[in-house]
């Protein structure tokens, strides 16, 4: 599983216009899920996501999670982040997990974060065409890989 936080202002997903989710102060979380991925791993990246020390403290150090700022979570599956760009041009989607598997466990991630104390989750629309608007703060955007936790 890939979480691609993007600390922001604000963020909104719309589909067809119509808004389906928005956070204030908080990260918007792209999400990519693989086929070895599980619902321990979901919760796995909630948790750190919801811990991870990005917003600054009274000092302006990197020193408060998202939880301790009172901030919210935008949680936006993206299978693209499981794109292969070695060969050619056209990327290869074949790491990302089919829509049956995927889906629960980005549902599993947004339940976790809720369970850890964020204020306020929302989400986009699974399987749909998303228009994402993000308002980076600082920029700060970090990667998540389970593979790598």
């Amino acid at each position: 599983m890939r979480v691609l936080l993007q600390r922001v202002t604000s963020g909104s997903v719309s589909v067809d216009g119509l808004q389906s989710g928005s956070v204030g102060q908080g990260f918007v979380a792209l999400v990519g899920v693989t086929h070895s991925d599980t619902p321990e791993i979901a919760e796995r990246l909630a948790q750190k996501t919801a811990h991870l020390r990005v917003f600054s403290d009274e000092a302006g150090k990197m020193n408060r999670s998202v939880i301790d700022v009172g901030g919210g979570v935008l949680v936006v599956s993206q299978f693209t982040l499981y794109a292969d760009a070695r060969k050619g041009r056209r990327p290869s989607y074949i790491g990302a997990a089919q829509p049956e598997h995927a889906e629960p466990l980005v549902e599993r991630f947004a339940t976790s974060l809720k369970r850890a104390g964020v204020a306020a989750v929302e989400h986009g629309v699974f399987g749909a065409l998303m228009q994402v608007e993000i308002h980076n703060d600082g920029p700060v955007t970090i990667m998540l890989d389970s593979d790598q936790l």
